[in-house]
């Protein structure tokens, strides 16, 4: 299966999309699978900096006779639109997907997060414990106080200014050469997308490059998860993932240029129930470039925490 194909063979752009008011005048696009099953226990999945709800179609068509996924586009991601306010923290971030779960009328949920979604659902499963059945963090953005110099220019996004002087130094850049460089920072093993998912991914970049909000989301979004990084005291992140109740999967990838697999250690040593995955050939998004793996490890969470599951094998 690649990462735009669902099960089903619909093309995940494709997938049904919905508008969700989030709380005050803030609304996110919510993509569902063709074959959601309302029945089924609800999931919410979150993307991270520069990803859109598209980041997680792989994993969830392998999981579709388990839970009944909503995967979100996070304010000024994707095809949700910006946030009036201008707030892009990781803690305005939080208040939207909660206010998501909460729309949903049937929490608790399952939460899954990757990279800055982690962050965000490190906080909110911290925050709202009645809202949490389980949390997924694949490679989640928690501060370290020794990055990875492959993360830098990232984190530098935050810096005014930097990205302005960015864009001039790239303009000249195609879409098909930034995707490249995406691509190569975020995935382990870049050499085996296919073409088709390499031409899939070009069209979504080339798509959020039209959008007038497009930089603004990305650095001041990037601004946010560096500022988390230096709270203290009850906000500090490491805190927070001490003070989550809820069954935790934690998944990194051996070859992760921008969170270093060595921060699951201290992961699996703060998070009070943890259950730690390390994928070896994978990079920053595991659950793109290895979603069967990280489906597997899904259904042992489920199964180890004494929720129901049907006898069918992950796909």
């Amino acid at each position: 299966m690649t990462t735009t194909q669902a099960v089903s063979g619909a093309p995940a752009a494709a997938w049904p999309v919905r508008t969700v008011p989030v709380g005050g005048d803030t609304t996110v696009a919510v993509r569902r699978h063709p074959e959601y099953d309302a029945e089924r226990p609800p999931a919410v999945l979150v993307h991270g900096l520069g990803g859109s709800s598209l980041n997680w179609a792989p994993l969830v068509g392998n999981l579709l006779d388990v839970v009944a996924a909503e995967m979100v586009d996070l304010p000024g991601f994707g095809f949700s639109s910006p946030p009036h306010d201008g707030d892009y923290s990781v803690s305005a971030h939080c208040r939207a997907v909660e206010g998501l779960i909460l729309s949903l009328n049937r929490g608790p949920v399952h939460l899954l997060g990757n990279s800055m979604g982690g962050a965000i659902a490190t906080r909110l499963a911290a925050r709202r414990p009645d809202l949490v059945r389980t949390l997924t963090l694949v490679s989640p953005a928690l501060p370290d106080r020794k990055p990875q110099v492959t993360a830098l220019p990232t984190a530098l996004m935050a810096v005014p200014g930097f990205a302005a002087a960015l864009g001039r130094v790239t303009r000249n850049m195609t879409p098909e050469q930034r995707t490249r460089v995406s691509v190569g920072l975020c995935f382990g093993e870049p050499q085996m997308l296919s073409e088709q998912e390499f031409t899939d991914f070009v069209a979504e970049y080339r798509r959020r490059l039209g959008l007038p909000y497009m930089v603004d989301a990305f650095t001041r979004s990037a601004r946010g998860v560096v500022t988390s990084y230096l709270e203290r005291g009850p906000r500090s992140l490491w805190k927070q993932a001490a003070a989550v109740q809820a069954p935790t999967l934690l998944v990194y990838g051996r070859r992760d240029k921008l969170v270093g697999s060595r921060m699951a250690r201290r992961a699996a040593a703060t998070f009070p129930d943890p259950r730690l995955l390390m994928v070896p050939e994978s990079g920053h998004v595991a659950m793109l470039e290895h979603p069967r793996v990280v489906a597997r490890g899904f259904r042992d969470l489920l199964a180890d925490t004494g929720k129901p599951l049907p006898q069918a094998e992950a796909r």
